[in-house]
């Protein structure tokens, strides 16, 4: 299982240059990967980008880019630009966001999530694969064609938990990219579904990226009730709560991985036993020397 750092804790207060600098560190350690989550004023895919420069390996990911506030046309360009400036390194994640988000600051009608994505991907992925398409949706229409700054796309996954859109993500993406979801749900809910539907389609086996908070410390019952306040969102939205029913835990802080590196390490091998291909990390952690030990210890548990 490849193991990667989800730096979006960096988003609170936003410096470019920081963001680029935890990537190339991250790439120095060893990781496979580096994700950024699309949220606030910071673009996700422009800071990755950024870093192309001063990275060559580690593979640049968005965790994820919400599809209603763009157009699919917009984010083809967007994510075709960034996989030039990242040498091919970049990973398109996207993902229908919650209705809260939806409703409450994007102030956009949620409704026929299954008929957007399916809609979203039939513009998107034409474009990204060949720079042409003709379609004409029930939520997303477009019809053009342009020249590519890359004839490599960028590798396409899909944020999916319930059964639509795991099948969505299996038949027509390359994986899914998750949040909250532990190595019990894994095992009976994500990973047989998105591989049966990629079989089905005969498809590659798609990845599954699992990210959770990593925690490596001397006070882990602190630190978990830290994460629990943090996260207390995601034990109340519809879609993490039935993924943390299935998990028997009363919310995110019950399923992160907190404790000493011996606890971590046997924290992602679960996970990897569970069926996930990549492991991306959360480091909650405002201490420096506590972080610094988490990333010991992740780059050790890879």
């Amino acid at each position: 299982m490849h193991i990667g750092i989800n730096g979006s804790g960096l988003l609170a207060r936003p410096r470019l240059d920081t963001i680029v600098a935890d990537i190339a560190a991250a790439e120095a350690k060893g990781f496979d990967s580096y994700w950024l989550a699309q949220t606030g004023l910071v673009d996700a895919l422009m800071a990755l980008s950024a870093a192309g420069p001063s990275t060559s390996s580690i593979r640049l990911g968005t965790a994820v880019v919400p599809t209603w506030p763009r157009h699919p046309q917009a984010l083809a360009a967007q994510a075709l630009t960034a996989q030039a400036a990242t040498g091919g390194r970049t990973i398109l994640g996207i993902g229908l966001a919650h209705q809260p988000s939806v409703e409450g600051n994007w102030r956009m009608t949620w409704e026929k999530p299954i008929r957007h994505m399916l809609d979203y991907l039939d513009v998107l992925m034409p474009l990204l694969e060949d720079g042409k398409a003709d379609h004409t949706g029930e939520v997303w229409s477009y019809g053009g064609e342009y020249a590519r700054p890359t004839e490599e796309p960028p590798s396409v996954m899909l944020a999916a938990l319930g059964d639509q859109m795991l099948k969505i993500a299996g038949k027509r993406t390359d994986g899914t990219i998750l949040w909250c979801v532990g190595p019990k749900t894994l095992e009976q809910q994500i990973v047989p579904k998105i591989n049966d539907a990629a079989a089905a389609a005969d498809r590659s086996t798609p990845s599954v990226v699992c990210s959770l908070p990593v925690w490596v410390t001397d006070e882990p019952d602190k630190a978990r009730a830290a994460v629990a306040s943090m996260l207390t969102i995601y034990g109340q939205l519809p879609s993490y709560r039935a993924m943390l029913d299935i998990e028997g835990v009363d919310g995110p802080a019950d399923i992160s991985l907190i404790g000493s590196a011996e606890q971590v390490a046997e924290g992602v091998a679960e996970i990897a036993a569970a069926g996930a291909t990549d492991f991306t990390a959360v480091i909650p952690t405002p201490d420096p020397d506590e972080r610094a030990a988490t990333i010991d210890a992740l780059a050790a548990a890879g």
